[in-house]
């Protein structure tokens, strides 16, 4: 995973350095008489690696042959490297520094619920493993992962039989840059699901995005193992996420914006002093991730501790069609504008046929999720509150509840904490 990263970085640091510039010109020009070529590439080190080209569908023989150098002929020369180095080390630097603690938080949480293997290793590279990362070692990580089996190459716009004469002609048979592919190494562990807690006690009071000071914070996430994107219950998962919804105290909107959701509605209107409620869910080939992020002032963790773990005791009970019917409504609304986009479109066919070998229509999942009722929505929910919580806490964690309270509160009938007594405070 930590490779990764550095590769995201490196295969288009120079805008497709391993082509002769006056070739490379000649060639866009040649595919792209009235249009821009944009090529991004987006890593997610617990999902996949996505190159992408928007391109004239004229030049596709030329766009699909550079965009197979630019898979398997990357040039990892030194000076890069080393820039990538320092970029990373930026990176990190930022992680810890920036006002939304959000993608620390989800690495945090993904390392206490599933500890030391698979999606809860680190996503992010230690700083002192950086200086570690060279040639070699980025072609033995290309050579193990980069593999014709693991690679789809979609197109939106373009003639499906075109396309698979170019995959044939520039990447099937191909020889990469780091040699031969022979036995490979691949981690194909299964995730093991534990639970436990993960806390980072920081000093949040000086964090701000500007002259105006944003009041301190503690952060706090509680999440149970709900299922992968394979099963049947997947969709069940997506519409009770979509029904917790939330978001931050300032949002401004409508329906659309998820304000009639149960965490805006059960937590942001009634408690004034709440400035985030918000659902997440992860799912994985093997597994799954429903949770709930909060902040609050560090005087009120207990009592914001406690209003989450209510709310998942409430996923199990009474479903209310008119909140049901509503947040499918927005899940399909979301789907279908989304698709909208083709570049959103070659992203949702290689995805799914990368982890299904097969694509769900949109018609199809629109289906799958009317068909959702308020039984099955009980039933996923009272399933995963079986499971151990996994709790990720970011700030001043004076007043954090013990992880044992958290899993007692989430195994009661109303949610609520054990009572402490204190003679002294």
């Amino acid at each position: 995973m930590k490779r990764n990263i550095l590769v995201e970085l490196l295969i288009f640091w120079k805008n497709w350095h391993f082509r002769l510039p006056l070739d490379l010109k000649a060639k866009m020009k040649f595919c792209l008489r009235w249009k821009s070529m944009v090529v991004s590439v987006t890593a997610r080190p617990q999902d996949t690696t996505m190159y992408a080209v928007s391109a004239d569908s004229k030049g596709l023989d030329t766009v699909v042959g550079l965009l197979a150098d630019v898979v398997l002929h990357p040039c990892l020369t030194d000076e890069e490297i080393e820039m990538t180095r320092m970029a990373v080390q930026f990176e990190l630097e930022d992680l810890n520094m920036r006002p939304d603690p959000e993608p620390l938080l989800t690495e945090m949480i993904h390392e206490a619920a599933f500890r030391e293997n698979t999606v809860g290793l680190h996503r992010f590279c230690p700083a002192e493993n950086i200086a570690k990362i060279d040639r070699e070692v980025l072609h033995s990580y290309l050579k193990n992962y980069y593999t014709p089996d693991r690679m789809v190459l979609a197109g939106v716009g373009v003639e499906h039989e075109h396309l698979v004469e170019c995959a044939r002609k520039y990447l099937l048979g191909a020889q990469p840059a780091w040699g031969a592919t022979g036995s490979v190494d691949v981690d194909r562990s299964v995730a093991q699901y534990t639970g436990g807690i993960i806390k980072v006690e920081r000093d949040m009071s000086n964090v701000s995005l500007g002259p105006t000071p944003i009041p301190e914070l503690t952060h706090i996430m509680v999440g149970l193992e709900s299922c992968s994107f394979l099963e049947d219950d997947f969709i069940p998962f997506a519409v009770l996420n979509m029904m917790m919804g939330g978001g931050g105290s300032f949002s401004a909107g409508g329906p659309g914006k998820g304000m009639f959701s149960r965490l805006y509605l059960n937590v942001l209107n009634r408690h004034h002093w709440m400035y985030n409620a918000t659902s997440y869910h992860h799912s994985y080939e093997d597994t799954g991730l429903l949770c709930i992020h909060a902040s609050a002032d560090p005087r009120q963790v207990r009592e914001m501790v406690e209003i989450i773990t209510k709310e998942f005791i409430l996923m199990g009970r009474t479903v209310d069609l008119v909140e049901l019917e509503r947040a499918k409504t927005q899940l399909m609304s979301m789907l279908m504008m989304n698709l909208e986009s083709r570049p959103v479109i070659f992203e949702d066919v290689g995805r799914q046929v990368l982890a299904t070998h097969s694509r769900k229509l949109p018609h199809e999942l629109c289906t799958l999720i009317r068909n959702v009722k308020p039984e099955d929505i009980k039933r996923v929910a009272s399933k995963m509150l079986h499971g151990k919580p996994a709790v990720a806490a970011l700030g001043d964690l004076t007043d954090l509840p013990t992880y044992e309270h958290i899993q007692t509160a989430l195994a009661s009938r109303d949610g609520r904490l054990p009572r402490t007594y204190r003679l002294f405070r």
